[in-house]
Parts: C-alpha cells; structure tokens; sequence
C-alpha cells in the first residue's frame, strides 16, 4: 500500500509537472503535430538523470500544456528538441566539457529492438581505424574479428587483415563514415610493414545483410605450465544468448578449469542483467550479496523500493542454475572500445576478487539507460501507432558495492598492452599477445610477457563506435513503477 502510494504520487508530478494557480481543466491538450515532442519532454522530465540541471525541464518551467506547446513548437524536429534538453551533450559541447556522451533518440524503435537482440545490418567484419603513420588525415582498418555465418567469414576475411581503400577510395578522416555505410563495397588490402602500408593489390567484394551475432565468440579451455585455463572473448551483454553464455561457463566446469581469461576487448556493453548473471558465472560464492546499486533522479529514487535499485549476485537464469567458476581473481582483456556493462563487471568484481586488467584504458561510461516509447507508462506496450520514435535516454549512473563509480575517464589497466596491427594472431591462440601475456602472469612464465612495440599508429575509431547503440548499458523500467503508471 505504501508503494502504491509512492507511485501514485510519482504519477501525478509527471501527468501535471505544471505549476499554476489557473485551473488545470483549462489547459489546452497536445496537437497532433505536436505528439511526438510532448512524449520526448514528458519521458525526459520524468526520467532522465540529470533532469534536475536542465531548466527547461523543471517541473515547475511550464504553467501548463499549452505553454509547453509553444515551446514544443519552436523546435524544428523531434531530434534537435531531444539534444537541446540534453545535460551537456557531446554533439553541442567539446569532449572536455560534454557530460550526456550517450543519450539517443531513434525514428524506427525496431531498429534499436534489433540491436539489443544482436540483430543487425552486417557484412560480419568488426574492424579498428587507425591513422597510417605520420598522418593526421590517412587512415586505413585492420580487421579485429569476423562474425561466424558472414559474408566476411564466407570471403574469406580474416582476423588482422590490413584494408586502405573502398571502392577506389583511400580512406581518410573525412570520408570513412561515407565509404564505409554503404551496403556493398569492395576493400583494397595491404601489407603492415613495420607501420607502413603497403598495397599488396588483392581486393574483397563485402555486402550487409540482416546478420544475428552470438556474442560467445570464443569460448576454450587452454592446458598452460600444468593450469587449466578457460579463455572467453565476449562481444556483447546481449540478453537472449544469457543461456549460451552459460553453457560456455559449464562447460569451463566440467573440464576443470580454475583460471579465467575474458576478453571484452570489442564489448562495448548491453544488458545490466547479463552483466549480473556474468560476473556470476565467474564467482559463485557471493549470492545474495550485492554487485551493483544504480542512482536514479531525485523524482525516481524518491518512490522507487531500494530492491528496484540492486543488483545482486545470483544463483539462476530464471529456473536454470547458474554455472560457476568460484574464482578469486579473474584476468580482464581491455582495449580502448571496451564499455559499459564490461565496465561494470570490472567495477563490480574489484570489491571481491583480483582483478588484474591488461590492455589499453577503458571508453568510461559508467552511466546506464532505458527505452522509451510513447505510451501511458513509457512502456512498448500501449505505444502509440501514429509513429515509431523511441528514446534511449541515459536515466542511472552505477557503483559497486563500495560505492565506487567514478570511472568517467575510462579504467586503466594493471598491465598497459595496446594492439598492434602488425602482430595479431587468432583469438583463443597463446601466442596472441594479450592472451599470451595473461597466460605469462598465471604460470609466471616470463618469456610468454608481451610489451608495447616501439611504433603502434595512433587509433582513430572502431566499426562498433560508428554503429548506434553498441555501448548501451541498459535495464528495463523497473515493474512496479511501469505497473502503476499504466493504471492512470
């Protein structure tokens, strides 16, 4: 009963966030026109995290609807309304200043549903850009991994292969978005010699097609100095291979192994459940205790059960029992692209385990989101039929159990290992540097330590950053609230 209340009284600012003495039965109601703008506003005012440091999101900014409808229509589409009640947003600020780096908002929600499902338009190559050497313009790829089933696994494609030019084109900072979007193109490859690249004159035709990743890409137990060592390299939290990813971890069980090596190198993150039930695979031995507590707005913290904000380590996927390795320290693989919820199963282990990082410094998203769809209660259910625009607005902000999650700027590593283009091996092989390094620290096997060559090319993006939404860290909108709402 108290709940119910709380909710009701949540409820009630964000249907009437008008301050006034004139009657509310007066207000005027929402234009048609304007549909779209009032539903970004009203989720915004009700959810977003920093809605308290964007006065034109006050809940007292508008007297009633029909001032707020003049204010909806000065804007000039739905896209530059949703920027401009941003906090601090990357696309008006410097990288320095900028806070809000991650909210977004879409025009077709089933792209965004696709994504969280690990469905895409893919050709199957996730690659890494880097500047050619001595440029500040020239830039030219290196694949970093090919999803099983592609048109790049088909071709050919392989994990390190150097690429400089698309359908004619040598790639430069200005063109790549555009060379690199189209649906078909053809690559022209190259050799990496000593940092220099040099056009070997074989070319690859590639094309994007509906492509669905299982983000269990590797998943082994390698026999290392008399250890059995699991090694997982991870691509996305995405929630319906939760039971795949379990599977993985069985299988770690029953042969045996008591060191893990996971690589979140190209993770940039997904689901807070899926990072949950991870870092549960992982230990096993802390049930019940808490891994991760999420800070909402003041307006939702305020009706919100302390169970709603919790994370606990848990023993089950729904009904099926979690497999665990009860470790006492992990071995984390990093890269400049890992994000989000790889950021929080770092951050949420440290307090109970040895985490030792190797690699390069974190994205530092330490900051989480929901979708929002135009309906009652926000929810998909409901949504309105007129349109298809939803909003992924970033509405919490993670800590561990010490209350710790400042990493804005990104987690350093114990052991700094920047991936070099001209020395990479397969994933899961020992002798790949990064692997081969975690495998030296676990067998103190010094000849197995890798060091930074002396000429690594300064990175410039990955295929991941130019995709949307691939450094989410999402949760649904808690029940109880959604429950409630929908009943007004």
């Amino acid at each position: 009963m108290k709940n119910s209340y709380r909710y009701l009284i949540l409820f009630v600012v964000a249907a009437f966030s008008f301050q006034s003495c004139e009657d509310k039965d007066d207000t005027l109601g929402v234009p048609s026109y304007l549909q779209i703008e009032n539903f970004i506003w009203k989720g915004l005012n009700l959810y977003y995290l920093w809605q308290a440091d964007v006065p034109d999101l006050a809940d007292d900014r508008f007297a009633n609807q029909a001032e707020l409808n003049d204010f909806l229509a000065l804007k000039p589409s739905p896209e530059d309304l949703f920027i401009d009640l941003l906090y601090k947003p990357e696309a008006n600020f410097p990288a320095s200043e900028a806070v809000d780096r991650f909210s977004v908002i879409v025009s077709d929600y089933s792209v965004l549903e696709n994504l969280f499902q690990g469905v895409s338009k893919n050709n199957g190559m996730e690659f890494g850009l880097r500047y050619k050497e001595g440029s500040t313009t020239d830039i030219y790829g290196w694949v970093k991994y090919v999803i099983p089933g592609s048109d790049a696994e088909n071709k050919g494609v392989e994990r390190g292969m150097i690429f400089y030019s698309v359908n004619g084109s040598s790639l430069t900072a200005d063109n790549y978005q555009q060379l690199l979007s189209a649906e078909t193109y053809t690559l022209s490859l190259a050799n990496y010699d000593g940092g220099a690249i040099t056009p070997n004159g074989e070319t690859i035709s590639l094309t994007k097609t509906e492509l669905t990743e299982n983000p269990v890409l590797e998943a082994d137990v390698l026999e290392i100095g008399g250890k059995k060592v699991a090694y997982l390299a991870y691509t996305g939290f995405t929630a319906n291979f939760d039971q795949q990813l379990n599977q993985a971890f069985g299988s770690f069980v029953n042969e045996g192994a008591t060191e893990l090596v996971l690589d979140l190198r190209y993770n940039g993150g997904g689901s807070v459940q899926t990072a949950t039930y991870l870092a549960s695979m992982i230990t096993g031995q802390y049930t019940g205790q808490l891994f991760a507590k999420q800070q909402w707005n003041a307006k939702i913290e305020a009706v919100l059960d302390q169970n709603d904000l919790i994370n606990n380590f848990t023993s089950s996927i729904g009904n099926t029992p979690i497999n665990s390795l009860n470790l006492s320290r992990v071995y984390i693989l990093t890269a400049s692209g890992t994000a989000s919820a790889s950021e929080l199963v770092i951050n949420g282990l440290k307090p109970y385990i040895n985490v030792i990082q190797i690699g390069d410094t974190t994205t530092g998203k330490n900051v989480g989101s929901i979708t929002l769809y135009d309906s009652p209660n926000f929810t998909r259910s409901g949504r309105s039929l007129t349109h298809k625009y939803a909003m992924q607005p970033l509405v919490l902000k993670i800590v561990n159990k010490d209350g710790f999650g400042e990493y804005q700027s990104g987690i350093e590593p114990d052991v700094e290992l920047i991936e070099n283009p001209g020395n990479v091996s397969q994933l899961g092989n020992p002798a790949e540097p990064l692997l081969s390094t975690a495998l030296g620290l676990i067998t103190n096997n010094a000849r197995m330590l890798k060091f930074n060559p002396e000429k690594v090319t300064k990175e410039f993006r990955d295929s991941k950053s130019m995709k949307r939404f691939t450094t989410e860290m999402y949760v649904d909108i808690p029940e109880g609230l959604s429950d409630v709402l929908k009943n007004f």
